[in-house]
């Protein structure tokens, strides 16, 4: 539920109604708009039984929320979240783009995409170097050497990065070395592995899963940010249908969906939606026309010789294409690219 606020209500108001709910042993989230100020409640409603909250002073009225996500909500953050990396900022004016190998094969492939992906216009590199293949004899991934490429990239482009976690054990590493942790669809609903990415302090960026609903994908962001980590990015990559012409079914409705449900910022994965390079281009613009915050290509130096995913992955040069047609239109959609 959220106690929305009277327009004249005082600081000492909040503080009542806070110091209220926490003697019931429920937490209390404050969320202050330009015009409206709201406590969202956390915890068993039980224990509000006999409570009348609403006579409290500075109360307007008091909304039940029916959703079994709180945190992640637009009702109980009305206003949209903006994740920052440095200068760069998810959910804001600005379509962010990522892109990189899907998976870090070697120093120089790693450098060599850098350059290209910075050339390009990406703000973010995208990198895997824990590989959870369906295969356990596919190319699992080079770990911390992986991650040392990673930071040498950041270092020699100002790139910020982005890398796949698969374990507790890999948060702890990749935290040294990264500036975003990314869940994949494999692991989304993996709730401790959610927890402990949340304690980790570091922005999420959390893929749907192969075949979740929105509500489940916004209850594994919940878990996140119930550890009190409110910089998560949602990402759809596509869910498992019966169509088998692509890798994916792409859908696009749901960035239009969670931008009615929840305040978090949404980008989208065309590559391993379609897992085909040529509808990579037209899936991107598509995305960007739904309103989608950024984008994660695959972009690798030589596709052809790819270790993973080489068939999604676009070449530099169809990469930095790609970005010059998007610009018009994200401009059309209020957005701003480099």
């Amino acid at each position: 539920m959220i106690i929305v606020l009277k327009q004249n209500a005082q600081e000492k108001n909040i503080e009542q109604i806070t110091k209220e709910l926490e003697s019931l042993g429920l937490a209390a989230h404050v969320s202050r708009g330009e015009t409206t100020t709201i406590i969202g409640v956390i915890g068993d409603k039980t224990k509000l039984t006999g409570k009348n909250l609403d006579l409290m002073p500075g109360v307007e009225k008091i909304v039940a929320i029916t959703e079994s996500y709180k945190l992640a909500n637009k009702q109980f953050h009305t206003s949209a979240t903006v994740v920052k990396i440095g200068d760069v900022e998810i959910g804001g004016d600005k379509l962010v783009v990522m892109a990189g190998p899907c998976a870090v094969e070697s120093r120089l492939q790693l450098l060599e995409t850098a350059q290209a992906v910075k050339k390009g216009g990406a703000s973010i590199l995208r990198g895997g170097v824990y590989k959870p293949r369906t295969s356990p004899y596919s190319f699992q991934g080079l770990e911390e050497e992986g991650l040392k490429y990673m930071r040498e990239a950041r270092n020699q482009t100002g790139l910020k990065i982005v890398c796949e976690v698969t374990s507790a054990h890999a948060i702890e590493l990749c935290a040294q070395y990264v500036d975003i942790l990314q869940i994949g669809a494999r692991n989304m609903q993996n709730f401790e592995l959610l927890k402990f990415a949340g304690k980790s302090g570091l922005p999420i960026l959390l893929k749907r899963g192969l075949s979740a609903t929105i509500d489940e994908w916004l209850n594994a962001a919940e878990y996140i940010l119930s550890e009190g980590n409110p910089n998560v990015i949602l990402c759809e990559r596509g869910i498992r249908t019966y169509e088998t012409a692509t890798r994916n079914t792409l859908d696009l409705s749901a960035v239009p969906v969670i931008k009615a449900k929840s305040h978090l910022p949404v980008i989208v994965d065309p590559s391993h939606a379609c897992g085909v390079r040529a509808y990579v281009p037209a899936l991107s613009k598509a995305a960007v026309a739904c309103g989608c915050d950024g984008l994660i290509l695959e972009v690798h130096p030589h596709p052809e010789a790819a270790l993973s995913d080489g068939a999604q992955s676009l070449n530099p040069e169809d990469f930095e294409k790609l970005m010059g047609e998007l610009k018009p239109l994200a401009k059309i959609m209020g957005r701003l690219m480099a």
